[in-house]
């Protein structure tokens, strides 16, 4: 014991810098495929290794949807050229200025996440947000467990029929002004699950979302700049449209 609390001494508290700085910790983001890169490979042969759609050809620069990526890295392994890689994790995207809390609610907002269908993985993620790295109670973001007292109703997973009404009335009980955050891809469009007979298309099926967070699942800071996004204290991400949007699920 006394060896830890010598090692404890000797660290100093270890906290990402983040949002004040940038982080460059090794693993602490999974990346997505860059919308913007092209690629010499022909376009329907990356696009085919793609499980989700993710990557869509077009008779220009092959378009990427961020929003169905899992990071399988298909583009990437086992190709004659690799697809660009953006490493970074500021992806959550504002559906509309409204979507902003107003000032006065800025520096404490209190969180109730609802686990509507997740395999585990991004509840994991979402978890991590309390431990001592991340320690999202110094930016002011508190976790409850009613939605009675909760401002952002964070949900992971696809809604799976079974969560539909618990869903519906754990939004229903949040005061105003409240607001949805879907995290993951699963939340965001049905994911690797959109073709499954119990679960939609994700989170705005049901309820309006003003945050988007994609990834499977998305790490901790990406969900962090999320917040930071509803809080008003951060810029959101802005995604490049596919020209094509798929309807379908995993090929």
């Amino acid at each position: 014991m006394n060896k830890w609390i010598e090692k404890g001494l000797r660290t100093g508290v270890v906290t990402t810098p983040y949002p004040k700085g940038r982080d460059e910790a090794a693993g602490i983001s999974p990346g997505l495929p860059d919308a913007g890169a092209e690629v010499q490979d022909d376009n329907n042969t990356i696009a085919s290794r793609c499980p989700t759609d993710a990557l869509q050809p077009t008779d220009g620069p092959i378009k990427v949807d961020q929003r169905r990526c899992i990071h399988c890295f298909r583009c990437v392994r086992n190709a004659g050229e690799p697809f660009p890689w953006d490493s970074g994790f500021e992806w959550a995207s504002l559906m509309s200025e409204a979507s902003v809390f107003p000032p006065s609610f800025r520096r404490s907002l209190h969180i109730r996440v609802i686990d509507a269908g997740d395999c585990g993985a991004c509840l994991n993620e979402v978890k991590l947000l309390n431990n001592p790295y991340y320690n999202m109670h110094r930016l002011g973001f508190f976790i409850t467990p009613t939605p009675r007292q909760a401002d952002v109703l964070l949900v992971i997973g696809p809604v799976a029929d079974h969560m539909k009404i618990p869903l519906l009335k754990a939004y229903e009980a949040m005061p105003d002004p409240k607001r949805v955050m879907a995290v993951g891809v699963c939340a965001l469009s049905g994911g690797v699950f959109r073709s499954g007979f119990i679960v939609g298309s994700g989170v705005s099926d049901l309820i309006p979302v003003d945050v988007e967070v994609p990834g499977c699942p998305p790490p901790p800071l990406a969900i962090l700049h999320g917040l930071l996004v509803l809080a008003g204290r951060s810029e959101p991400h802005q995604f490049i449209e596919p020209a094509n949007p798929v309807e379908g699920g995993v090929r």
